[in-house]
C-alpha cells in the first residue's frame, strides 16, 4: 500500500466532518434530519434516505462517484453552500474543524433550523399520514427491503400488503437469511370479524373473506423455519407493522376501513417509548392468539 493511499484512508470526507459538527453522524439522527429537509424540498422524498449500509459506506470515503441524484439534492439542502461533489472529497483538516465551502455556493434558499420553524415533537414520529392509503408505496418497499432482523405484523387482513407480488417471497427469503417473522391475522371464523364487517356497513362475511384471501397469499410460508403465524380474536384498535427499528401504525376509526384511517410512521429511539408501547400491545395479542393451521 502506497503512502498516498494510507494517508487518504486516514482522512475523513467533508460530509463526515460536517455531520459530526452538527451531531448527525449516527444513522438515526441523520435519517431524522434527512426527512425534515425532504419535507421542505420535496415531500415525495421523505423516507428515501439511504439504507444503513449505504450511509456508512458514504462516510467511509469508499464510494465511487456520487449517490443517487435525489440523495445529492437533499444533502445539498441539508448542508447549504456545499455541492455534492465537495461533500465526498477528502478533508485535510482535523475532525473537529468544520470547513467552509471551497467554492462559491450556488444560489439557493437556506433552510433555517427546524427548531425555529416547527413545534416540539416526539422524535420517534417520522411522519403522520391522514390516511393509510396516503403512505407512499416506496415507503413500504424500503421497509421490506431494509429489514433483516425482525418483522412483526398485527392486522385483520392487510391485503394491501400481502397482495404485493413479491411479499411472500421476500418474507420467506428474509426468514431463510435469519430474520424472525411473526404474523398475526384476524381469525376469519371469529365473531370479531363479523362485527368489524357490520361496523364498516359491509356484508357480514366481507372481512372474513378478506382474511381468507390474505392467508391464501401467505400459504407459501407454511413450514418455513423462522416464520410463525397466528390468528387473533381481539378487537383491533391499531394494526402494527414492525420492520426492525421502524414501524407503521394504522389506527382504526369506528365505521371506517383501515385505508381511510390515520397512520403513523415511527422510528425507535433510545429516549422514546411509543415504539415499545405498541410492541407490548403486539406481544399481548400474540400470547393470546392461536397458531395458524394452513
Amino acid at each position: 500500500m502506497s503512502p498516498d493511499t494510507t494517508a487518504q484512508e486516514a482522512r475523513p470526507i467533508v460530509l463526515k466532518v460536517l455531520l459530526r459538527g452538527r451531531h448527525l453522524q449516527s444513522y438515526r439522527a441523520f435519517c431524522r434530519e434527512y426527512d425534515k429537509v425532504a419535507e421542505k424540498v420535496d415531500k415525495s422524498l421523505r423516507g428515501s434516505f439511504p439504507s444503513k449500509a449505504q450511509f456508512y459506506r458514504w462516510l467511509s470515503g469508499e464510494l465511487v462517484g456520487l449517490p443517487y441524484a435525489d440523495h445529492c439534492r437533499i444533502l445539498e439542502a441539508m448542508l447549504p453552500g456545499w455541492q455534492a461533489e465537495q461533500l465526498f472529497e477528502f478533508h485535510d483538516g482535523g475532525i473537529e474543524f468544520v470547513p467552509e465551502p471551497t467554492a462559491s455556493p450556488r444560489s439557493q434558499t437556506i433552510i433555517p433550523p427546524s427548531s425555529a420553524m416547527e413545534p416540539r415533537s416526539n422524535p420517534e414520529v417520522v411522519e403522520v399520514f391522514s390516511h393509510r392509503s396516503a403512505i407512499p408505496a416506496d415507503l413500504w418497499t424500503r421497509l421490506l427491503d431494509d429489514s433483516g432482523e425482525r418483522i412483526d405484523i398485527l392486522c385483520l387482513a392487510a391485503l394491501f400488503l400481502v397482495e404485493r407480488p413479491t411479499f411472500a417471497k421476500q418474507i420467506k427469503q428474509k426468514a431463510i437469511d435469519g430474520a424472525k417473522i411473526r404474523l398475526l391475522f384476524g381469525d376469519p371464523d371469529a365473531d370479531e370479524a363479523t362485527k368489524r364487517s357490520e361496523e364498516e356497513r359491509l356484508d357480514a362475511r366481507t372481512v372474513s373473506a378478506r382474511i381468507r384471501n390474505a392467508l391464501a397469499f401467505l400459504r407459501p410460508l407454511d413450514g418455513v423455519p423462522g416464520v410463525e403465524a397466528r390468528l387473533h380474536t381481539t378487537t383491533l384498535y391499531n394494526s402494527v407493522f414492525r420492520f426492525d427499528d421502524e414501524m407503521v401504525i394504522n389506527t382504526h376509526v369506528y365505521g371506517l376501513p383501515g385505508a381511510h384511517a390515520p397512520a403513523l410512521h415511527l422510528r425507535q429511539t433510545p429516549e422514546g417509548d411509543m415504539f415499545e408501547t405498541y410492541m407490548e400491545s403486539f406481544q399481548a395479542v400474540w400470547t393470546a392468539a392461536k397458531p395458524l393451521t394452513w
